[in-house]
């Protein structure tokens, strides 16, 4: 490949890096791990699913022995700083040193892919591939999600125009619609007009991935789990203010059958012949923000390592891992790695605008220096879990050796832990034996002592003070808006015993998107607690959170083009 003017050699795209890989049929991938042709169900020769009599008699059969690695990172740029590829890359490196790894990551939704961020499954030498399947339609775990979420919605306006019992109080609906796209102008919307449309009353839609369905998925472990989680969902409040669920509606049973494949786990395979597991993607604000359980039970029981990953920075995402997927999963993580970037410390360094992001690319080694304590505040809170952690620098290709030294120099000297360069999008997985040899000497040394921040059991409102003040640094907690009234009617109801899920920006540790850093001292404002009883979590809101975004001024969309021997361009 050759620049424009022909001179020098250009970067290959992530799709070129894709075409240029001959895959391997995913049986041939998956057999040396001890899942053969028998444990799968084909999409083609290079995707799966493993079936449910085999995960079954996997996890029934076998111990979860696996070291589990958490990829999680700092407060990043709204680009992100490269966790997915980081953890692709680890697979890769980890089996390079003579470690059997699998990785698990969450499949990617079409908003995103259309919208800000384009393809989702890593990039470079460190992606899982067939990229543009799992980009686009996948194996229709998606497009089930959707039509499930919205048959439950039918029966739900069905039900609610019938006049049947118990007779919903249509001010307080609960469950919207769901859509796999960025489309803004469905946020708010009037359903039931017109003379045979049932009755009219306000709605709008959330993107599938924030769909309470997508976490049910998630964390169920069989068919009979998912059905019982599916039924207790609340989707309305009857006019004695009494919760309505799925069960009550009557959509139970024909939910789950759309679901009943979208249960079973995806592997694929990265570049490099890694197996990998891309199942489900919740969001990571209102919900868990990790692949499947399902997933995760099926790996660690094949594998000397689990990799993966947690969305958002770790005050998000690696927080409801440990306090609540660990929970959940009966999962103890032996090692967090947390992605940084020369790019990300700069971003809480600088006295910027928050647009300007130029300046990100400069070389600037006194502004990372100024971000390192936003590094420092995530690798505090991760090591309150307990476990060892180990820093990996996600190398861009301005970066200069004097940024990348003052970040190792300060891990290593400053704050007593491991740190390594990651350079797995640029090499594959020989650009993460580094990270990875300091990982497994982290898991094989270091002390870890697992335990959860909270108990399950504690008053709602301790939990989220704990949260404000242990992770987010919040001197204070104000209860605003209907917290308070919630927090009242979850006692009431008998829901107060469960985890929660802190939904807040995730471009600050605070509830302010223009604090950068690691502030102090300032008031978390909660305004919302609502159950997910299918889930099994609160949501505590603390600030405006789209549950469908909107597409940007040029969407990545509009990049995207197929030319008529199948060529794909832009989606990478």
């Amino acid at each position: 490949m050759t620049s424009s003017d022909g001179d020098e050699p250009s970067v290959p795209t992530d799709y070129e890096v894709a075409q240029s890989v001959d895959l391997q049929p995913i049986d041939e991938v998956t057999e040396p791990f001890g899942l053969d042709a028998s444990d799968l169900e084909f999409y083609g020769n290079y995707k799966a699913k493993v079936s449910m009599d085999s995960v079954h008699e996997i996890v029934s059969g076998e111990t979860a022995d696996s070291e589990l690695v958490l990829v999680t990172g700092m407060t990043p740029t709204p680009k992100g700083e490269g966790k997915t590829v980081t953890t692709v890359g680890l697979g890769q490196a980890f089996n390079r040193i003579g470690e059997e790894t699998l990785i698990a990551i969450r499949e990617p939704s079409l908003g995103p892919v259309f919208g800000v961020k384009g393809g989702a499954a890593g990039g470079g030498w460190s992606q899982v591939l067939p990229m543009e399947d799992i980009n686009l339609h996948f194996t229709g775990d998606l497009h089930a999600l959707t039509a499930a979420h919205n048959l439950i919605s039918a029966m739900l306006d069905n039900h609610i125009r019938q006049n049947q019992e118990p007779r919903i109080d249509t001010k307080n609906v609960e469950w919207k619609r769901a859509i796999d796209q960025n489309d803004r102008a469905l946020r708010e919307t009037v359903v039931g007009l017109g003379d045979t449309g049932g009755r009219a009353r306000e709605d709008g839609f959330v993107l599938t991935a924030a769909s309470e369905l997508m976490a049910v998925l998630c964390l169920a472990d069989s068919l009979g789990d998912l059905k019982e989680r599916v039924a207790r969902i609340i989707v309305a409040y009857d006019e004695d203010g009494d919760p309505v669920t799925v069960d009550d509606i009557e959509a139970t049973g024909a939910a789950t059958i759309l679901l009943r494949d979208a249960l079973k786990p995806n592997v694929v395979q990265t570049i490099e012949g890694t197996p990998a597991f891309v199942h489900g993607g919740p969001f990571a604000n209102i919900a868990h923000g990790t692949n499947s359980l399902i997933a995760d039970k099926v790996a660690s029981r094949k594998a000397d390592y689990l990799i993966t990953e947690a969305g958002f920075g770790s005050d998000l995402g690696a927080e409801k891992f440990m306090n609540v997927v660990c929970r959940f999963g009966d999962m103890e993580p032996s090692a967090v790695t947390l992605v940084a970037s020369a790019r990300a410390l700069k971003y809480h360094g600088y006295d910027m605008w928050p647009a300007d992001f130029d300046k990100l690319d400069e070389p600037n080694p006194e502004a990372v220096a100024d971000g390192l304590v936003n590094l420092d505040k995530h690798v505090a809170n991760l090591q309150q879990f307990g476990v060892p952690v180990v820093v990996a620098i996600n190398r861009f290709p301005g970066d200069t050796d004097e940024e990348i030294e003052t970040i190792i120099d300060h891990c290593e000297e400053e704050l007593g832990i491991r740190a390594a360069v990651s350079d797995v999008f640029s090499e594959g997985g020989e650009g993460g034996v580094e990270l990875a040899e300091k990982i497994t000497d982290a898991v094989e040394n270091d002390d870890a002592d697992f335990q959860y921040l909270y108990d399950a059991e504690d008053p709602i409102k301790e939990k989220i003070e704990t949260v404000a003040t242990d992770i987010y640094g919040a001197g204070d907690v104000n209860y605003v808006g209907s917290a308070e009234a919630d927090i009242e009617r979850l006692e009431g109801l008998g829901m107060d015993d469960m985890p929660i899920i802190m939904s807040k920006t995730f471009h600050s540790f605070s509830d302010d998107a223009s604090l950068k850093g690691a502030p102090e001292g300032w008031t978390l404002d909660v305004r919302e607690v609502y159950p997910s009883a299918g889930a099994g979590f609160l949501v505590v809101l603390t600030g405006d959170v789209l549950t469908l975004p909107g597409l940007p001024s040029r969407p990545a969309a509009a990049d995207m083009d197929i030319d008529e021997d199948g060529t794909i361009t832009g989606l990478f």
